[in-house]
């Protein structure tokens, strides 16, 4: 699989987030993604059918159009906090590693960084910091199999080329 194919290099900026030029790698995982969207998809769905059908039973209680709209609503709220699964998402260059998660960002200047580990029965990878403090890498998952390998590969060799000392 051609490496242009898992990711991105020097990833144009979103809106509102500047120059990207600096990123050299970009890595998202693609099956947690493909997943998400699926499960979010199917609960939007069974929650507005359920909303839908609501009254249309004899069940002794009389729901009314705020109870389908509700429902449907809660649907929606769901599908939305399930797509957030879809956010992960890790970045390198010279200036550090940038590691999103599903709820925020962080960065890390390469001063800071002691390496990359992907531990022995965990479903994503690690970056090991100087402080013996680990941060999680959702973009990196156990479920990505060679994807995931080759993106540790590709992480590891850009940690070698910023942190090694000038001679």
């Amino acid at each position: 699989m051609p490496v242009s194919r898992i990711f991105r290099r020097n990833a144009e900026p979103a809106a509102g987030q500047g120059d990207t030029s600096e990123w050299e790698l970009e890595i998202r995982p693609r099956r947690a993604v493909r997943n998400a969207r699926i499960v979010a998809v199917v609960i939007a769905a069974a929650f507005l059918a359920g909303g839908i059908w609501l009254r249309t039973g004899s069940t002794g209680v009389n729901f009314r159009v705020v109870d389908q709209i509700a429902m449907i609503g809660i649907g929606l709220v769901i599908a939305a906090a399930v797509l957030l699964l879809t956010r992960p998402r890790v970045r390198v260059g010279a200036a550090g590693v940038s590691v999103r998660n599903i709820l925020g960002d962080n960065d890390f200047p390469w001063d800071t960084v002691r390496g990359v580990t992907f531990p022995d029965r965990k479903a994503w990878a690690r970056l090991e910091l100087v402080n013996d403090d680990y941060v999680p890498m959702l973009a990196i998952r156990s479920n990505d199999k060679e994807r995931a390998a080759e993106a540790m590969e590709q992480l590891r060799e850009l940690g070698v080329k910023y942190t090694a000392e000038p001679k």
